[in-house]
């Protein structure tokens, strides 16, 4: 048998099934090789260092366990205000609590709070940046460019009365190497109170 020009070969003529039979021996093959990993491979669910987090909402204030003890007085949360300190993407709550009562005026604290770390339940306290033991109230309360800044109030001597604070300073908390580092201008006394 003589074949002439233009004529096609037996063998050379495709049909569906051959096309059929190559597509599905090369999806066997791409399959197969995303199965076969390195057996250093490893997998993760961890972002990528410097890879930025999911933005999500805010984490509650009032949803936050501190560690401040009241005994019998509930605590306060007198202001708060969000922020991405730490710039990861993802807002943090700074917030301002303070033991109730109906007179006086008790100590504050100042903590960051972040979204819990599975991603449900209570926020976690991240950071502390103004225990109540250090004796300060806290006025003019801003979170501001990742900056927390405050104005405190405290006591010059312990025979000024806890009602009418006398010292009075600015203070600046900033995410810096992996840590808040705290800033303050000089403070300043006030003979006639606050």
């Amino acid at each position: 048998m003589q074949f002439t020009a233009g004529q096609a070969l037996p063998h050379t003529r495709t049909r569906a099934l051959h096309w059929l039979a190559t597509a599905a021996a090369l999806a066997a093959v791409v399959a197969t090789a995303s199965f076969v990993q390195p057996p250093d491979a490893t997998a993760t669910t961890e972002a990528a260092p410097g890879a930025r987090a999911a933005a999500g909402p805010a984490p509650d204030p009032h949803a936050a366990a501190y560690p401040v003890d009241c005994g019998p007085n509930r605590l306060d949360v007198v202001d708060s205000a969000t922020g991405d300190l730490d710039g990861d993407g993802s807002p943090e709550t700074v917030a301002v609590v303070r033991c109730h009562t109906e007179t006086g005026t008790p100590p504050s604290g100042i903590y960051v709070l972040a979204r819990p770390k599975a991603g449900k339940g209570a926020p976690r306290v991240a950071a502390t940046l103004l225990a109540p033991a250090r004796q300060r109230s806290v006025e003019g309360f801003a979170v501001r460019g990742g900056v927390v800044a405050a104005t405190l109030l405290g006591y010059s001597t312990t025979d000024v009365p806890r009602c009418c604070p006398d010292v009075r300073g600015q203070t600046k908390w900033q995410w810096k190497g992996g840590k808040f580092v705290q800033s303050e201008l000089p403070a300043s006394s006030s003979t006639q109170g606050v």
